[in-house]
């Protein structure tokens, strides 16, 4: 192995460990917004009224 294909070698390797961090970043800033959003879709969803305590005590399990 020649000293020019050990530097194109590292070359490589480098520029594929900086694609890899910025895959990684770009996948953690996309998942924080879908957090963000998500989030945004649970507040939005409206409080069901609670039901009178006589409610649903007393069920016909014979029919």
């Amino acid at each position: 192995m020649d000293v020019s294909s050990v530097g194109s070698l590292s070359t490589a390797l480098s520029q594929s460990m900086t694609g890899d961090a910025v895959s990684t970043l770009v996948l953690k800033k996309a998942m924080n917004i879908q957090e963000q959003n998500a989030m945004q879709l649970l507040q939005a969803v409206p409080q069901a009224p609670s039901n009178p305590s006589h409610l649903g005590n007393k069920i016909d399990v014979k029919a």
